[in-house]
C-alpha cells in the first residue's frame, strides 16, 4: 500500500464520519472536502488555508449552500426550526456519485504511482456542478484560481 493509498483511506474514513454526522446515506464529494480540510497534510492544508478554507469554513460554506438551495425551492430555513439530520446507526461505506466522479477525474488524469493528496483535491475542485462548486461560490472562493494553484502544486511535486 502506497502513502497515497493510506492518505486516501484516511480521507474516505473521515468523509464517512462527516457523512454520518450529516445524516447522509453515502459519502459525497463535499464530505471528502471536509475531510481534506480537517486532515493535517501540509501542501493541501496550506492551499485551502490560503483560500480561507479550514474545516470550519468549509462547513459554514456547505451550510450556506444548503440554505441557499432551500431558498431557491421557496423554503426559508429561518421560517422553520429544522433540526440537524439524525445520523444513521452506522456511518456510510458507499461513495456517492459525486465522490466517484472526483476519483475518476483524478485517476484519468494521472498515473496511480504519481498520485498525491493534491490530486484528490483537484478531482474535487474540477466538478462543474454540484454542492462543492455552489458552496465555494457562495463563500466567495475563486475555485478557478484555487484549481490553478493546486495544478501548480502538483507540477512542483513532479507529477
Amino acid at each position: 500500500m502506497t502513502s497515497f493509498d493510506r492518505y486516501l483511506q484516511r480521507i474516505i474514513d473521515r468523509g464517512s464520519r462527516e457523512a454520518h454526522e450529516d445524516g447522509s446515506a453515502a459519502i459525497e464529494a463535499h464530505h471528502l472536502l471536509l475531510a481534506i480540510a480537517a486532515e493535517v497534510e501540509p501542501a493541501t492544508g496550506e492551499l485551502l488555508s490560503s483560500a480561507g478554507l479550514d474545516r470550519q469554513a468549509v462547513r459554514a460554506a456547505l451550510d450556506r449552500e444548503f440554505e441557499h438551495s432551500l431558498s431557491a425551492a421557496g423554503v426559508s430555513a429561518g421560517a422553520f426550526d429544522l433540526p440537524r439530520p439524525s445520523p444513521a446507526a452506522k456511518p456510510p461505506t458507499q461513495l456517492a456519485a459525486s465522490s466517484k466522479l472526483a476519483l475518476e477525474r483524478m485517476a484519468r488524469a494521472f498515473r496511480k504511482k504519481d498520485l498525491r493528496p493534491a490530486h484528490l483535491l483537484l478531482g474535487i475542485l474540477q466538478a462543474e456542478a454540484g454542492t462543492v462548486p455552489r458552496a465555494l461560490a457562495l463563500a466567495g472562493v475563486d475555485r478557478g484560481d484555487l484549481t490553478v494553484r493546486v495544478r501548480h502544486l502538483i507540477a512542483s511535486e513532479g507529477a
